[in-house]
């Protein structure tokens, strides 16, 4: 099976970005828009919305199955305020659901939270338990910088977050760590904004005991882990330099890498520098980049692609695309073990 872990929703009905402006609206006459504004959205518009898009390219690409998300640039948690946040939070999470039982084959969910500059993460634990014990879901996506980009928020690694850590562990979910858009002008939202915070996030656990505290809580560090594979060596000596233990100690048990990489010397490059078993197959299709690139004549963002071009044992291959989705994601592996009865 080939398990894509990293999908957006960036194909939805108009009708959700509708009650998202509507929304926005509002809130500059002091009105918090209710759910029930919502102009409702049909199957069949959810299913023209996918057949053309992340459909076609599963069947083209040879995926089976994608974690399926809502998209990472609309969350922009920074607008508004915690209701906003909330009620806009919860639209999307619930069409994703129904993406998700219009084709359980082919999706399963991980949640956006209702994150707000200055709001208690543990705020969001209520939304992620309904998400998981109600629609289903598997995960969900972490904003570490809730106020686009002004970079507000305590580190990850700070007690700050802690609470909803704990939710996690309990409930047996990993997060992966996704910024939204970017109001800072100095940081192009998927350029920069996505990769700084990618780098960041790593870094903050470099030098944290947040996995003593927390020794199974699982952390996904998308779009091939930022700058940090490429600058491994600097990371190991600043843990060295830190009197920190080795990397893959205190960090490689909790901290995974998907392949959203856009060319093969990058993909070679993170296969070389972090052990398979660290590594879980993403193209974030349909996503940051959708043209062709005009020296393969390929999309950038078929990811397997590159894979495939890549002498990986059996074994290996294995585990970047089936095997670490599963242990990662537990619900995952227990959902397509109850789907073989």
């Amino acid at each position: 099976m080939i398990i894509d872990c990293h999908g957006h929703y960036t194909t939805a009905p108009g009708a959700l970005q509708k009650f998202r402006d509507a929304q926005i609206a509002g809130l500059k006459q002091n009105l918090d828009l209710p759910l029930s504004a919502r102009t409702p959205i049909s199957d069949d518009e959810i299913r023209d919305s996918l057949e053309n898009a992340q459909l076609k390219l599963q069947r083209a690409r040879g995926t089976d199955l994608t974690i399926f998300s809502p998209r990472a640039s609309a969350m922009a948690h920074h607008i508004g305020n915690e209701i906003t946040s909330r009620r806009w939070t919860e639209a999307c999470n619930d069409l994703i659901h129904r993406v998700c039982t219009l084709y359980p084959e082919n999706f399963v969910g991980v949640c956006q939270l209702p994150q707000s500059p200055g709001v208690a993460p543990v705020n969001s634990a209520d939304e992620l338990e309904r998400c998981v014990e109600e629609l289903g879901f598997i995960g969900c996506n972490l904003n570490p910088d809730p106020s686009g980009g002004n970079w507000t928020s305590p580190p990850l690694t700070d007690r700050h977050w802690y609470p909803l850590y704990e939710k996690m562990v309990e409930l047996d979910v990993p997060a992966m760590v996704h910024v939204s858009s970017s109001c800072n002008p100095n940081f192009h939202a998927t350029g920069a904004h996505y990769i700084n915070a990618d780098t960041t996030a790593f870094m903050q656990f470099l030098t944290s005991d947040l996995f003593s505290d927390f020794p199974t809580l699982r952390f996904i560090i998308p779009h091939g882990g930022g700058a940090v594979p490429y600058h491994w060596g600097r990371y190991r000596g600043l843990a060295q330099d830190l009197k920190r233990p080795l990397l893959a100690d205190y960090l490689l048990k909790n901290v995974f890498f998907d392949t959203c990489v856009y060319h093969l010397p990058g993909i070679e490059l993170l296969l070389k520098v972090i052990p398979a078993d660290n590594i879980i197959f993403g193209s974030e299709m349909v996503g940051a980049v959708r043209g062709i690139d005009p020296e393969t004549g390929q999309y950038f963002d078929d990811t397997k692609r590159y894979l495939d071009a890549l002498r990986l044992s059996d074994g290996d291959r294995h585990k970047i695309f089936e095997g670490n989705a599963r242990k990662v994601f537990p619900r995952l592996g227990r959902r397509l073990r109850g789907n073989l009865k």
